[in-house]
């Protein structure tokens, strides 16, 4: 593609877009009578307009039927947590019953690392990122502990090389070979939360499994951004939230992947839950926890449906996009943020960290202005341009970046012009 640095280039990109269509199946904010430019779909994503009706439909059921809900209406409660398994195992490259929606994510990710981190006095150790996001860090942190070892001795953190922004898979790779003998867990992010960078599943997840370990994948900032492929990679276990690119509202119900070479085995220690007991079973109330095949088998309670339907809601919208379309936009779009940047400003001026690379990226791009940071994302809020701040990444050593997400569900070329144009205003 031959970007141009003009409004009517990026108005013809707009006209030819295929789902141009899809901005107006969203509520777009609006600052002093306008419509935001929203750029933090990274973070929350915005609300498809049948949301509102997807939720009221089971607010009637509750209203006029009460307890019969979980077994009459058009999705009856009952079954709630299935009507979402097939759009997401399309999102994350999975079958059916290896996903479930369920619970939040760090609560899966607790409930996961049960089964998926069995540590020894031999094999204990964890590799991860260094500046994965606070909630992993203290996930980790704490199940170090709980099995009676010592995180500054368990914990491995791969850092940038000196004077680099982000990891080279080679050497992540070296480092879990350096570790095979004493390594129980490799726990990564999809893609990085600070600098946006996307790592090689596929490759960290081969070495991990070579060395002898398990592997895990924490997808908030990959699922609905980037192409996954969980059961082909052979990724053992994944946790997600449906918030961000996935539009299901603040705090909504989160996402699990178990793979199915592990879907059968109930002697795999896990805590329990009725809902994750057989469904063929559950209400004869016996002692003797017998699991649900796949990832079901995970579940502790039964699903939140409110939070589910506003799910399905942004699930059938992404259905009808789809997101090999998504994804062809998406390198368009933040293609053409990263050339009008590159085009606009010196690196002196404002470094992007995020990889170049289409493959090592999804859309959202960070970026570093050297000494001026927040005071630019303060002056871009004030023109109705919603991007993201971030405090300086201490364990990186790097400087507070403004974030960036152009999502292809609802943003436009346009946008991203007139973001580039307010930015050099902000920044002069």
């Amino acid at each position: 593609m031959e970007y141009k640095s003009t409004l009517d280039f990026a108005k013809k990109m707009d006209q030819n877009d295929p789902l141009r269509s899809f901005r107006d199946e969203f509520y777009i904010p609006r600052h002093e009578g306008n419509e935001t430019l929203y750029f933090t779909g990274n973070s929350l994503g915005l609300q498809p307009r049948q949301t509102a009706s997807y939720l009221n439909e089971e607010l009637i059921l509750w209203r006029e039927r009460g307890v019969e809900g979980h077994f009459e209406g058009k999705r009856p409660w009952f079954h709630y947590h299935k009507f979402a398994k097939e759009s997401l195992a399309k999102i994350v490259g999975a079958d059916n019953d290896e996903v479930v929606a369920m619970n939040s994510l760090t609560t899966n990710l607790h409930l996961l690392m049960v089964s998926f981190y069995r540590p020894s006095t031999g094999r204990f150790k964890i590799i991860t990122e260094a500046g994965a996001f606070p909630s992993d860090q203290y996930a980790l942190e704490s199940q170090v502990r709980f099995h009676g070892f010592n995180p500054d001795e368990t914990l491995i953190e791969i850092k940038p090389r000196e004077g680099e922004d982000v990891l080279r898979t080679e050497d992540i790779i070296r480092r879990i070979e350096e570790s095979a003998n004493e390594l129980a867990l490799v726990m990564f992010s999809g893609v990085q939360y600070f600098t946006g960078q996307f790592f090689d599943i596929k490759a960290i997840t081969k070495a991990g499994h070579k060395a002898g370990a398990l592997v895990g994948f924490d997808l908030a900032h990959a699922a609905g951004n980037v192409p996954l492929h969980l059961h082909d990679d052979e990724v053992d276990f994944a946790v997600w939230c449906h918030y961000k690119y996935l539009n299901a509202g603040p705090g909504s119900v989160a996402g699990a992947f178990v793979h199915a070479r592990h879907e059968n085995n109930p002697d795999l220690p896990r805590f329990a839950g009725w809902w994750g007991h057989s469904e063929e079973e559950r209400f004869l109330m016996k002692k003797g926890f017998k699991p649900m095949i796949g990832a079901d088998g995970w579940q502790l309670s039964n699903a939140n449906v409110l939070t589910t339907a506003a799910l399905l809601a942004s699930l059938e919208v992404i259905d009808r996009a789809d997101m090999k379309r998504m994804g062809a936009k998406s390198e368009l779009l933040t293609g053409y943020l990263e050339f009008l940047l590159k085009e606009t400003f010196t690196e002196s001026k404002l470094k992007i960290l995020t990889p170049s690379a289409m493959e090592e990226k999804g859309c959202q791009l960070s970026l570093s202005l050297p000494g001026s940071g927040r005071d630019v994302f303060d002056k871009l809020l004030a023109e109705g341009v919603i991007t993201d701040w971030r405090e300086p990444n201490l364990g990186k050593g790097q400087a507070g970046i403004i974030r960036i997400a152009p999502v292809p569900l609802y943003n436009r070329f346009e946008d991203v012009f007139k973001f580039v144009q307010l930015l050099e205003k902000a920044m002069s």
